[in-house]
Parts: C-alpha cells; structure tokens; sequence
C-alpha cells in the first residue's frame, strides 16, 4: 500500500479538522454520559452547554455533579476543581515555547480551551510537524470543545427525559476515578499514595464533618508523596520495594530485548 500524501491545496481548517476527528468522536459517548449526569445533578440545559464552555474537563464535570447531589458547599467544589486543574499550568507551560509570539488575546483563547486530550495531539503535532502552527492548534482546540460542548447539551436533553437515579453519578464519578488510579499504576508508590489518600479522606471526612475534608486528605496526600518520591527514595529509585514494580517491567523488557538481539545474532 502506498502512504497517502497530504493535498497542499487542502484549507487549513478541514486538515485540522481531520487531524482531531478521532479525539472529537471519542467525546461523543462520554460527553452525552456527562450532560445525563449534570441534568441528573440540577443543571438544565443552558446551564450544562455554560460549563462544558466553560470547564471543559470531564473529570472536574463529573465531580461537580457527585459534589452537588451530595450538598456539598461551594467552597469545596471550587477548592477541588481548583488543584484538580491545577496541572494545565503545567500543561500549558510546556506548549508555551510554540507560542511565542502570540497576542494576548490569543494566548487567553487557547487556555481556556486547553485540555488533556487536545494538548496531546498538539504536542505531538508541534514536536513532529514544522509546518504546524498556533493557529493550528487553536483550531483544534475549539473543534474538541465544540463536539464535547454539543454531546453535554444532547446528553442533558436526553437528561430531561429519562429518570436517572442520582446514585448513578456517584457511582459513575467513582468508577472514573478508579480508572484514572488504575491507568497510572507504574510502580508501588502510586497503589501506596492512593490507599492513603483513601484513609486520610475517610478521616478528615469524619473530622470534619463537611466535604472540605477531601481537600485536606489530597493536599496532605500530595505532599507526603512527594517527600518520599523526592527525599526519601531519590537515592535508591529502581531498588526500594516501592518503586519494584517498575524495576521489574524494565527488567523484563531488557531481557526481552537481549533475547531478540541474541537471536538475531544466531540466525
């Protein structure tokens, strides 16, 4: 098979469109779960198109919506969604070497329409293409934020009309994160970090009889982690039990690799 060559006569905004066609239709099934959720949670649907514009993060949509059916205060949603988000600015720093150059008004566009998903494919985009462009990227983002924007709005239609069990975005919240914990598990540190998080929130949740013990057991949680990754463990990072999952991974694929190179050599 030949590779197919690009058309250079192609508008920019249909390759771009293209280009993000895979991430667009993988919002489609999680964006209308989210939408029925945010109804499920109180937002009609004004309100839910309003804060998939303005969020654009699934993980902090459907914390808000387990927060809320549960009361929790406001003042712990915002502090939730605040360090949740927190890792686009590090996101965003590292696309900014792209950037340059750029208006204000542009940067402040392509921040708020920043998201996991789309910074990947701009990334890889910018590190592999020199032909590609802010504008580009722009457009990307804006093409992911417009079909998770209209899946939110279907799913709080469809919302509307069905009678969903609040239970349900509990339960879904939970399962997303479990996924999230499951998806990062690369060494012992990550299941020892997150069993503690798990003990501590239970704790302060108990302590404090209000949902701002979350808050508490993830900031606490953090930073005992990070002391153990960066004091306690920098000296022996591959030998200490807690970091011998990864060891082991890397381990056998370096005996895979010597495997394959010492057949080469036979045949």
């Amino acid at each position: 098979m030949t590779k197919q060559l690009p058309n250079p006569d192609e508008p920019r905004w249909r390759m771009t469109l293209r280009t993000s066609m895979p991430l667009n239709l993988s919002y489609i099934p999680i964006g209308l779960a989210c939408g029925v959720l945010l109804h499920a949670a109180g937002f009609n649907t004004l309100l839910t198109g309003l804060v998939s514009i303005l969020v654009f993060s699934g993980g902090a949509q459907f914390m808000i919506a387990s927060m809320l059916t549960i009361n929790a205060p406001l003042l712990s949603i915002v502090l939730m969604l605040f360090f949740l988000e927190l890792r686009y600015a590090l996101l965003g720093s590292s696309l900014s070497r792209y950037l340059k150059g750029q208006s204000e008004r542009f940067l402040l566009f392509f921040a708020v329409s920043l998201n996991d998903e789309n910074y990947a494919v701009n990334y890889l985009k910018f590190a592999t293409d020199k032909k590609w462009t802010p504008q580009d990227a722009i457009q990307v983002e804006h093409y992911s934020l417009l079909f998770w924007a209209v899946s939110n709005v279907i799913g709080s239609l469809i919302g509307s009309a069905l009678k969903i069990d609040l239970n349900v975005v509990q339960f879904a919240l939970t399962a997303l994160f479990i996924y999230m914990v499951v998806m990062q598990i690369k060494e012992r540190l990550t299941i020892v970090i997150a069993i503690l998080a798990g003990v501590l929130a239970v704790v302060f949740l108990t302590l404090t009889k209000s949902t701002i013990g979350l808050v508490i057991s993830t900031l606490l949680t953090s930073f005992i982690g990070f002391l153990i990754e960066h004091y306690l463990l920098e000296k022996h990072p591959k030998s200490h039990w807690l970091y011998k999952l990864r060891h082991h991974e890397l381990t056998t694929e370096d005996e895979d690799d010597e495997t394959v190179d010492e057949s080469g050599q036979n045949s």
